[in-house]
C-alpha cells in the first residue's frame, strides 16, 4: 500500500524530538478538515499547564485553559495547539489578555461555528482570575448561543479549594 507524505509523518510522530518555542507564535497553529461538517458537536481541550508571565512582575502565571469548540470546515491538530500554548510561556501578558489573544487566534484560523475558551489560572495574592471569552459565528443561530452561554456561563459559582 502507498501511503502519502501525512500518513508516514503521523507514522513519525514519536520519533523526532519535539522543539518548544521560546517566544509567543501563532504560526504553530496547524488545521485539518472536519470529517463530519454535517453534524455539530463540541470539541474540548483541557490544558493544564498552561504559563504566562505577568506583565508587571514577570513572575509566572499557571492556569488551565480550557478551549471548546464546535468546528465547521476546519479543525486545530492537537499537537500544533500544544505547541502555541507552550509560546505564551515567555510572553508578559495579562490573564485576560492571554485569553482573549487564544479565542482571536484560533478564531481566525479556524473560522468556527462556536467556540469558548475559559482560564482559571491559579491564585497570586490571594485572588484568582478566570477570564472567560466566546465568539458565535455571526448571523447563524450560534451567534444566540455565544449571547446566551456569556449571560449564563457562570451562575453557579465553583466551590474553590485553592484549585
Amino acid at each position: 500500500m502507498k501511503r502519502n507524505q501525512q500518513d508516514l509523518e503521523h507514522l513519525s510522530l514519536g520519533d523526532k524530538e519535539t522543539s518548544y518555542p521560546s517566544e509567543y507564535d501563532k504560526s504553530l497553529l496547524d488545521t485539518f478538515e472536519n470529517q463530519h461538517p454535517d453534524v455539530d458537536y463540541f470539541v474540548k481541550f483541557n490544558c493544564p499547564e498552561f504559563t504566562s508571565l505577568c506583565p508587571k512582575t514577570g513572575q509566572p502565571d499557571f492556569a488551565t485553559i480550557y478551549i471548546s469548540y464546535i468546528p465547521d470546515v476546519k479543525m486545530v491538530e492537537s499537537k500544533s495547539l500544544k505547541l502555541y500554548l507552550v509560546s505564551f510561556r515567555n510572553q508578559g501578558e495579562f490573564h485576560e489578555d492571554c485569553i482573549n489573544n487564544i479565542a482571536k487566534d484560533l478564531i481566525k484560523l479556524l473560522e468556527p461555528r462556536y467556540i469558548e475558551v475559559w482560564g482559571k489560572f491559579t491564585p497570586r495574592g490571594g485572588i484568582s482570575i478566570d477570564p472567560y471569552v466566546n465568539y458565535g459565528k455571526p448571523g447563524t443561530r450560534f451567534e444566540a448561543m455565544a449571547q446566551y452561554r456569556l449571560e449564563n456561563h457562570d451562575l453557579y459559582p465553583e466551590k474553590v479549594d485553592n484549585r
